[in-house]
């Protein structure tokens, strides 16, 4: 009787968590243009940077066979990243106006399967915007094989949890999308600079690797790399991949807390 009446409650749980997800993806449907201007930018440096940057440095980069714009598409795709899912948390925002989080918090569901949900949610778009890039791919000329595209998932997906994830847990203690704005570019940017995307980070000063050491952007960015372009630089694959991990845990953890302590209204 006992474990009928669990699973009974474990299928009420996952089918709130499926109605959560999918609210936040139908969402993302009809937003055609976040699609569009969240895909734009990060072309327009790939082609624009990585075209006319790349112009003016030699053939081969990093010791390798490749191009400046090649040696930039993981970090394009890091950015695609970062931005969908930081500001991911401006949508707590919204609820919060619309009273959409008001009727949802008083609902007999936990805390933490609305905070899954939605960053499930996150992950998903950051993952189709991800993946658009993916396909830009082909175009300059990158190779994919299964475990390139394989990988390309796995790293996409914890970054993307980790950075929801934290974009939510900023979301939860703000009232404005002024206020939220504000304070995610001051997370956001250095992220993306820091993290080695434009840049080799084997001959940085100090100040700049210490600060590359404690991005979890710049092991998604050594991993897509290593992935897409067997360029190894300071970590191996399976160490980005395990600290990717262990950030997305962190900010797993920061993320239902903080969610348990907001308010409604």
């Amino acid at each position: 009787m006992q474990n009928n009446r669990r699973k009974i409650e474990d299928r009420f749980e996952l089918n709130q968590l499926y109605a959560i997800w999918l609210r936040e993806f139908k969402v993302f449907l009809r937003e055609k243009s976040r699609l569009i201007a969240s895909t734009f930018t990060p072309l327009l440096w790939l082609f624009v940077l990585g075209g006319g940057l790349g112009s003016s440095m030699p053939t081969t980069f990093h010791n390798s066979d490749i191009g400046y714009q090649k040696f930039i598409f993981p970090g394009i795709i890091v950015m695609s990243v970062i931005f969908s899912s930081i500001f991911f948390g401006s949508y707590i925002i919204w609820d919060k106006k619309f009273d959409f989080l008001k009727s949802v918090m008083i609902a007999p569901i936990r805390r933490s399967t609305i905070f899954l949900g939605k960053t499930f949610g996150g992950m998903t778009t950051s993952l189709i915007q991800a993946f658009i890039l993916f396909g830009i791919g082909i175009i300059i000329g990158i190779d994919y094989d299964l475990y390139s595209t394989v990988s390309f998932i796995v790293i996409v997906l914890l970054l993307s949890f980790a950075l929801t994830s934290l974009g939510l847990a900023i979301g939860s203690f703000i009232e404005s999308l002024e206020g939220f704005q504000l304070i995610v570019s001051f997370v956001a940017f250095p992220l993306y600079f820091f993290s080695g995307a434009l840049f080799s980070l084997n001959n940085v000063p100090s100040w700049l690797s210490i600060l590359s050491n404690i991005n979890p952007a710049t092991y998604a960015v050594e991993a897509l790399r290593y992935s897409l372009l067997g360029i190894h630089e300071k970590n191996t694959f399976e160490i980005n991949i395990g600290i990717l991990f262990i950030y997305s845990i962190l900010f797993g953890i920061i993320g239902i807390l903080s969610f348990k302590r907001m308010k409604s209204i």
